[in-house]
């Protein structure tokens, strides 16, 4: 299981709202070069979390997101994901600290 300290799940969701903001611009500017963006996001998404910390349907949501990224739906779904996945982080770390 991943480092679920709070300090490292917090500088992991920063990095995705830096990103989120680049792949929202990109998508309100219908630019092309927002796959390669959600291919990091993506990476950087997979690169922290492991398998028991996916929400609901993660790895079914994933492979969606991961067939087409360029779509602004994947990057909803993605967006949900990262969102979703911090509160499973911060409910696993409760549960730690009993």
């Amino acid at each position: 299981m991943p480092n679920l300290a709070k300090d490292k799940v917090d500088a992991w969701y920063a990095e995705w709202q830096v990103l989120e903001q680049t792949i929202h611009a990109l998508h309100s500017a219908r630019d092309k070069t927002v796959k390669a963006e959600m291919e990091k996001a993506i990476a950087h998404y997979e690169a922290f979390i492991d398998e028991s910390l996916l929400p609901t349907n993660g790895r079914e949501r994933l492979a969606f997101i991961k067939a087409r990224p360029g779509q602004y739906a994947c990057y909803r779904q993605l967006d949900e994901l990262y969102k979703e996945t911090k509160k499973r982080i911060a409910r696993v770390r409760i549960q730690r600290s009993k």
